[in-house]
């Protein structure tokens, strides 16, 4: 008698061991500002890019954009290291758009600040915090 590799045993009305799914996509649909944190941090990084094909800042600023797609996708994966990477550009957005505010009095740079600023108080949530790897 052969036992074949690919048939499965009989069903006998028993349960069998609980089968793990992958649940990576369940846990990142749980927390769509993750995702949208991905392409927020993907937005930056082209809005870099751009200031350095135009002229508007050195080639050394393209360090940046190189973090920011590294957070980005980091994000998707829920990984810790993204997180804190991520953590960190938006807390220091905030805080250079709010100054930004504060002394050329532009509109814009408060929008940009207080936004950066949600974002950074949606990342230190705990339920964000615990899932993450």
């Amino acid at each position: 008698m052969s036992i074949d590799a690919n048939s499965h045993p009989p069903a006998t009305g028993l349960p069998g061991p609980p089968v793990k799914a992958n649940s990576e996509p369940a846990k990142l649909l749980k927390l769509p500002g993750l995702m949208a944190m991905s392409a927020y941090m993907i937005l930056l990084a082209v809005v870099a890019v751009v200031y350095v094909v135009q002229g508007r800042v050195g080639a050394l600023y393209l360090i940046f954009p190189a973090l920011f797609v590294a957070a980005g996708l980091g994000m998707l994966l829920l990984l810790r290291w993204a997180w804190a990477l991520t953590l960190a550009a938006v807390a220091l957005l905030a805080g250079w758009f709010l100054w930004s505010f504060t002394t050329q009095h532009i509109a814009a740079s408060l929008v940009q600040g207080l936004l950066n600023l949600v974002f950074f108080l949606y990342l230190v949530r705990t339920d964000v915090r615990k899932n993450l790897h």
